[in-house]
């Protein structure tokens, strides 16, 4: 297999993360974030928007290999009911995002635990996957030709194994993005939190705001669409603001490129590691000592 093809797979990835359909989930997904802890420690924020990050990409790569590889023979017909499931998608965001900014707490009860607590929705790996996959069915129609010709074709026209591993360049692509950017997110908000807690807990609130402002772009992106596709007029200013702002994350994810993103990825994620034990050299306790002195 050419690696310009695997490097293909691997930016088509990468921009699929600020597809024009559903690059307003990024910040959604960012404050949803934010609002899952509180005052972490600089390597549990770290871990989370790690292991979170992973769940988000195990989702939206569901939704693309089983549309790719099942669906791609009508997708011509699907792709013209989407803008209702991306409409559907923002509805709930925003109503999500209104609930975190009135400062209620959204949690998931705990399947086959009765006298177990509910767990927060942010906190959950599969709300997390979940979203993951309502991102990636918001982004198909944008994104679907370009997944189709480079992975799909992979699988076509090369064996098994090369379209495996165009598959997996195209995850890793979107994973790398939302990743590093989580990370980065993670460690702002460690540090802002230490500053402000003093100030009451408006973070959670902000954030709330924030998806409510993403959820109602993306729904409202996915009734333009509704109407382009009756036949009205595709000049929208909101969607031409929009668009500005998505052509600018564009240039910075391919400025950046996959190595840039993942030496700045891997730094933050050194950074985190290096910031705990600073703090445990300056408490003078072992590494091994530090849960139990920290329980007791």
């Amino acid at each position: 297999m050419p690696d310009g093809l695997l490097t293909l797979a691997l930016g088509a990835g990468m921009l699929a993360a600020v597809n024009p359909c559903g690059f307003a989930l990024l910040p959604a997904y960012l404050s949803m974030l934010i609002v899952g802890d509180e005052s972490p420690t600089r390597t549990r924020a770290v871990g989370r928007a790690l292991s979170l990050t992973a769940a988000m990409t195990l989702g939206f790569a569901a939704v693309f290999a089983l549309f790719g590889l099942a669906v791609a023979p009508v997708a011509s017909g699907l792709q013209q009911h989407l803008p209702w499931f991306t409409v559907a998608l923002g509805v709930t965001l925003a109503v999500l995002g209104l609930a975190l900014a009135l400062g209620r707490s959204v949690r998931l009860p705990r399947l086959g635990a009765r006298n177990r607590s509910s767990r927060p929705l942010t906190r959950s790996f599969l709300s997390m996957a979940g979203f993951g996959a309502g991102y990636a069915t918001a982004s198909l129609t944008c994104t679907v030709a370009p997944f189709l010709a480079v992975v799909v074709a992979g699988f076509r026209s090369e064996s098994p194994g090369v379209g495996i591993a165009l598959f997996l360049a195209y995850a890793a692509g979107m994973g790398l993005v939302v990743g590093t950017v989580a990370v980065a997110t993670a460690l702002a908000h460690e540090s802002l939190v230490r500053r402000i807690r003093r100030t009451g807990a408006w973070v959670p609130r902000a954030s709330g705001v924030l998806l409510l402002v993403a959820g109602a772009y993306v729904a409202y992106y996915g009734w333009w669409e509704l109407r382009v596709l009756a036949g009205g007029s595709a000049d929208d200013p909101v969607i031409a603001s929009a668009a500005t702002l998505q052509h600018a994350m564009v240039s910075l994810v391919q400025g950046v490129g996959a190595r840039g993103w993942l030496l700045v990825g891997t730094l933050l994620a050194a950074l985190g590691l290096v910031g705990r034990r600073r703090r445990r050299d300056r408490a003078g306790v072992p590494a091994a000592d530090a849960p139990r002195s920290h329980a007791g």
